[in-house]
């Protein structure tokens, strides 16, 4: 018997380990019992590494994107044909994929007549509709833009609402017009007054998730609105500050990750700001979270520093 190294070994074994995908389930999404059925795979194939189970007898060939949009897919699969995807679900599949992740519940909306309960996965929601509330985009029904705002008002704290609103306005998938023309529609029901207050809120010039939280959070502890990306002329160029109060000079910048590498520039911009007589507060991560109340004590101050009556 001649001689085989570790190396060489180790290399067959993994050869041999291989995942089977037959060709027709390659990047595919499927029933795992008739893929069984018809002889493309034997349950031991099925349980390897080359499939993510995704839910009851569903799978997926485990090469593709693991976001919600796939969670949506494979829940379309055993889902009644009246369920439809709404809220978080619904944002994500109009292109928001901050909206929800591959991790967290598919929110669906069902007529009362439909037996169907939320379980683990699932947020099962049972409410009235309106004449084309529900649009059916690729074999994946989901509550219209407009609509989907208003879930996503009544559905979760303005913070968490606002943002993904503001990238539907973004995006053109609704317009602002269209959301005051749907709360208009609807007042009175119940929901309406946290609709109007996420509309009222709502801002597409806002460039980032974290930045329309602050702003919401801002507004909500008292202080006016700010403007979103401000045009300031200096000299040849334009600043734009991500929140802004022209009245006072007050602006104010959220440094997330995409400032990294930036901080030159970014001095510069803001010794230009301040020779202009702007000043500008800087915001981070944590002002999201512990440090909110010191951001909104020097946010005030500055702000009556430069005049605001408070």
């Amino acid at each position: 018997m001649g001689f085989r190294s570790p190396i060489a070994a180790g290399r067959l074994m993994r050869m041999s380990r291989t995942p089977y995908r037959p060709r027709n389930l390659q990047w595919s999404l499927f029933r795992g019992s008739l893929a069984v059925a018809e002889g493309y795979l034997t349950p031991t194939q099925l349980r390897s590494e080359a499939w993510i189970r995704l839910g009851r007898d569903i799978y997926a060939d485990a090469r593709v994107d693991r976001d919600h949009h796939l969670r949506c897919r494979a829940a379309r699969l055993w889902l009644p044909s009246e369920a439809a995807f709404a809220g978080p679900s619904a944002a994500a599949l109009w292109d928001v994929p901050f909206a929800a992740e591959f991790g967290d519940p598919v929110h669906v909306l069902v007529p009362a007549k439909v037996r169907l309960r939320s379980r683990l996965g699932l947020a099962v929601h049972t409410t009235a509709l309106l004449p084309g509330d529900i649009v059916d985009v690729g074999d994946l029904p989901r509550t219209t833009p407009v609509r989907t705002a208003w879930d996503l008002a009544n559905w979760l704290p303005a913070r968490y609402a606002v943002p993904i609103i503001d990238q539907l306005l973004r995006t053109d998938a609704v317009s602002e017009e269209a959301l005051r023309d749907y709360v208009a529609l609807r007042r009175g029901d119940r929901g309406w007054r946290l609709a109007n207050h996420a509309v009222a809120l709502a801002d597409a010039g806002a460039q980032s998730p974290p930045e329309s939280r602050l702003r919401v959070r801002l507004v909500e502890a008292g202080l006016p609105r700010p403007v979103t990306q401000y045009p300031i002329q200096l000299g040849r160029f334009t600043l734009r500050p991500d929140l802004a109060w022209p009245k006072y000079r007050v602006g104010m910048e959220y440094d997330g990750v995409w400032h990294e590498g930036r901080i030159d520039a970014d001095r510069q911009r803001m010794n230009a700001l301040k020779a202009a007589g702007w000043d500008i507060l800087h915001a981070t991560k944590v002002h999201l979270g512990p440090q909110f109340s010191a951001l909104l004590t020097q946010t005030q101050t500055l702000l009556r520093t430069h005049g605001w009556p408070g």
